[in-house]
């Protein structure tokens, strides 16, 4: 299996193991590892089975203003912004990620915020026979999951977690 992870953060498939389809043919990522994941299936040219999306980075609804908003506060006071992304991750839980955190730059966090999501690619690779499971906390604070949930039930099982926020994690 093959993981993507998301941003400001590394090795933390540990809190997706529940979820995870462990094989040789398997692809997930969370959150903007999601992206990268979907990217990863969209252009393989070999055998790939199962794509697994968790939190995937759904922005497409937000407006310009809020995308700017976010860019500034992280340009004004990077070391803040990602103590409040990681709280708001974790979010119901109270899970520490430090010792998961990857600094990331201005150009990887816009690249993320106007990340388009396009129905044609996701339905190419559902016809490649590729399975889409895609995993939403109700509570997430960094996406709205009811529109992310609208947008990927067309192509993939989607899991909607109750009391569950962007890590997939409870309370």
């Amino acid at each position: 299996m093959k993981f993507f992870s998301g941003f400001c953060l590394e090795n933390e498939e540990i809190f997706f193991k529940e979820f995870l389809y462990e094989d040789e043919f398997s692809v997930a990522g969370f959150s903007k590892g999601a992206i990268l994941a979907f990217e990863y299936v969209k252009d393989a040219k070999f055998r790939i089975d199962k794509l697994q999306l968790f939190s995937p980075a759904f922005f497409q609804d937000k407006e310009e203003k809020f995308k700017r908003a976010q860019t500034i506060f992280f340009v004004k006071d990077q070391d803040k912004y990602i103590e409040n992304f990681l709280k708001n991750v974790s979010y119901p839980a109270k899970i520490d990620l430090k010792n998961h955190l990857k600094k990331e730059s201005k150009k990887e966090l816009e690249r993320l915020l106007n990340y388009i999501w396009k129905k044609e690619e996701l339905e190419k690779i559902a016809k490649r026979g590729v399975l889409i499971e895609v995993y939403l906390g109700e509570k997430d604070k960094i996406i709205d999951s009811k529109k992310a949930k609208e947008f990927f039930k067309e192509f993939a099982t989607v899991y909607y977690l109750k009391n569950r926020g962007h890590l997939l994690k409870g309370a």
